[in-house]
Order: structure tokens, then C-alpha cells, then sequence
């Protein structure tokens, strides 16, 4: 088994979503007309605490929208049995909106193909963004994220654990190597 090292703790975990709601606000001049979709699982947390965080910075009357996304039958590294595709998430209206897509870890792009793949099937949005708490590097697809929480270059034997208290019951970020050499 692998050593495990923390990369992120709770406050940097807080300080890089808050940075990221400020430069969504930023880049969207405000948030009308604008969605939070998060990834199932750990996507959906990061969306909600950044709808959180720009409700506060805006002091709006209640948060922006956020909605879960499901992309299990999207998904091109998973065996399909030919059937329809499962719901992509929550009914909730894309088209014509400006879609921020979030997910915890972007590796090779799969995902957020995957993703992208299930907002379109819902309608068209007049952009996507995305967003993500840490980029490790080693795309397969030409997706670049928008919003980035912490670049961490990382070999292929190593790994990155996200964890949020609300599933994990404690936020952190952690980088595991193969053998006794932490990274």
C-alpha cells in the first residue's frame, strides 16, 4: 500500500472555493442567467458551497441554481449494454443558461466529456465553464478547465483523494504513491 500525504486541508479547501466563486463573478460579470452543475458526487458539494459562497459575496436573496448531474450513462470508459441512456440529473432547464460544470478532480477529461454529453442532451447553453477543486494533469481530451482550486502534477501510479465532511465527514485533499515514498 501507497503513502498518503495531505495537500489541501479544510481552510485551503475554503480559500479555493471562495477564490473560485470570485472569479466566476468576475468572468460572468455577476450571476444572471447563470447554473451550477455539479458531477455526482463530490462535483455536487463543490457546486453547492460555491452557491453558498456567491450568495454571501453578492448578498442575493437566495443562491444561485445548482444541479446535480449523473454522467454514469454517458460515460465512454464504462461498458454500455446498447440500452437508453439514464437521466442525466434534475429536469432543470440548460438551454439558453450559462452553465459552470463542476467536478472535484480533473484527470483525463473523460468526465467532463461525459458531462458536457448530458448538459447537451438537456438543451443548449449558451456557454460551459468548468470548474474544478484540483487539476492533476494527463488529459486524453482537449478540455481545459476555467476555474481551478489547485494544479497538482502527478505521476499516473499516483492517485488524488477528495474528501468533503459532507460525505467523508472531513475536507481534505490527499496524493497517494505506490510504495513507501510519500510524494
Amino acid at each position: 500500500m501507497g503513502e498518503s500525504r495531505v495537500i489541501m486541508d479544510e481552510a485551503a479547501i475554503r480559500r479555493a472555493l471562495v477564490r473560485i466563486a470570485h472569479e466566476i463573478l468576475e468572468k460572468n460579470k455577476g450571476i444572471d442567467n447563470v447554473v451550477l452543475a455539479g458531477i455526482r458526487t463530490r462535483g455536487v458539494f463543490m457546486a453547492e458551497r460555491i452557491a453558498a459562497a456567491i450568495k454571501e459575496i453578492e448578498r442575493l436573496d437566495r443562491a444561485p441554481d445548482v444541479i446535480e448531474l449523473d454522467v454514469t450513462g454517458y460515460r465512454d470508459d464504462r461498458k454500455q449494454d446498447g440500452g437508453p441512456k439514464p437521466a442525466a440529473g434534475t429536469g432543470y432547464p440548460v438551454h439558453g443558461r450559462k452553465v459552470i460544470l463542476f467536478d472535484d478532480v480533473l484527470y483525463t477529461g473523460r468526465t467532463v466529456r461525459a458531462a458536457m454529453e448530458a448538459l447537451i442532451d438537456r438543451g443548449r447553453p449558451d456557454l460551459i465553464q468548468l470548474a474544478v477543486l484540483v487539476d492533476r494533469g494527463h488529459r486524453e481530451l482537449p478540455i481545459r478547465p476555467d476555474y481551478v482550486g489547485k494544479n497538482v502534477p502527478t505521476s499516473r501510479s499516483e492517485s488524488i483523494g477528495v474528501m468533503f465532511r459532507e460525505l467523508d465527514g472531513v475536507d481534505q485533499v490527499v496524493i497517494t504513491r505506490p510504495g513507501g515514498t510519500p510524494s
